[in-house]
């Protein structure tokens, strides 16, 4: 199967291409190489590479020449700096999307695997020991400001147990881009109905591994922990630390997109399909940067107190449908994979690509 992988010259796309490759598949790579994400121009890929920008529809529609399926990574990730940022994620993650879906309907290809993330939940999964499964609203920069990180029953104000998202719970983006995330599915969404097509959205929780990229505001919190060791400081853990997380190894995120861009076939035609992509072992972020500095050997991370409005307190996942359906599961523990990451290398710096 010859696929198209935008923004495969990045974090997650590059390891995907490897896998394809590995797979027996061949993998053609889009990528921009964006100054933020690529600060010195890679070395030439063994794939057909075409630099060119996904927003680009005569690049894109030359890239889809002979192409059968798309795995679309390409993207503005992270929450960014501030607000400012916004134009930026809606310009490079949904009209970036939009342009490619357009070129598609026009080619032919009908088969897309899309980088989804966790983000589009917003808050995870709640239970009050009253009113059982609940969804907190936002959390109150007052509340966060006295160190009151804990999401509380919206009916009665009661302390709530934190479980498992799936799939089927409602879309609550809480930030720029978790919103443009969102706006992506449902172009595909759109795509799909319009034209028969097939489209599978692996939504990430927090992937994590070699080459991912270091010191800079748009990378996730393993990143900067991971970057924070490699200048000998110790990680600042924000909040009390307390936060869970799904984090998966990229080798395994680059298993199920192949997976998934091979199963694309067999699912239904017209139709987008949300799988949630995480280890289904949830840690802490304090667990995640004691046991990165352990492995790193480095200083112990540093509890701030420090919060920011666009985070979540936890959303951890329920991956059992993408194992029941597909057959995918991960193989990097977690010790394992972060005593891998401890010692690995990471990119100069992202903003965009994969």
């Amino acid at each position: 199967m010859r696929v198209l992988v935008t923004g495969g010259a990045g974090f997650i796309g590059s390891h995907i291409v490897t896998s394809l490759r590995r797979a027996g598949h061949e993998p053609v790579v889009l990528d921009a190489l964006l100054p933020g994400a690529h600060p010195t121009v890679p070395d030439p890929p063994e794939e057909e590479f075409l630099h060119a920008d996904v927003r680009d529809a005569v690049s894109v529609r030359a890239a889809l020449r002979g192409v059968d399926a798309v795995c679309h990574q390409a993207a503005m990730v992270g929450l960014g700096k501030d607000f400012a940022d916004a134009p930026a994620y809606v310009s490079c993650n949904d009209l970036g999307t939009a342009v490619l879906l357009s070129a598609m309907a026009e080619t032919g290809v009908r088969r897309l695997v899309l980088a989804g993330s966790m983000v589009v939940y917003g808050e995870g999964r709640y239970e009050c020991p009253r009113h059982g499964l609940v969804r907190p609203g936002p959390r109150l920069p007052e509340d966060l400001e006295a160190g009151r990180f804990e999401p509380r029953c919206p009916v009665c104000g009661s302390e709530l147990t934190p479980g498992l998202v799936g799939e089927d719970a409602p879309a609550d983006p809480r930030n720029v881009y978790a919103s443009t995330k969102l706006a992506q599915e449902h172009l595909t969404a759109a795509w799909a109905r319009s034209v028969g097509g097939t489209a599978v959205s692996l939504r990430y929780h927090n992937v994590y591994g070699p080459g991912m990229p270091r010191d800079t505001p748009y990378a996730g919190v393993a990143s900067l922990f991971r970057s924070a060791l490699a200048r000998g400081e110790a990680p600042r853990v924000f909040e009390d630390g307390g936060q869970r997380r799904d984090f998966v190894h990229v080798r395994d995120v680059a298993a199920a997109n192949v997976i998934a861009l091979e199963a694309a076939g067999g699912l239904p035609a017209g139709a987008l399909t949300a799988y949630n992509a995480g280890s289904g072992h949830p840690h802490t972020v304090g667990e995640m940067a004691a046991a990165l500095a352990r492995a790193h050997g480095g200083p112990r991370p540093v509890v701030t107190g420090e919060f920011r409005l666009g985070d979540v307190r936890h959303i951890t996942a329920d991956s059992s449908r993408l194992r029941r359906d597909l057959g995918w599961h991960p193989e990097v523990g977690f010790d394992k994979g972060m005593a891998e990451f401890a010692r690995a290398g990471q990119r100069a710096s992202a903003a965009v690509g994969g």
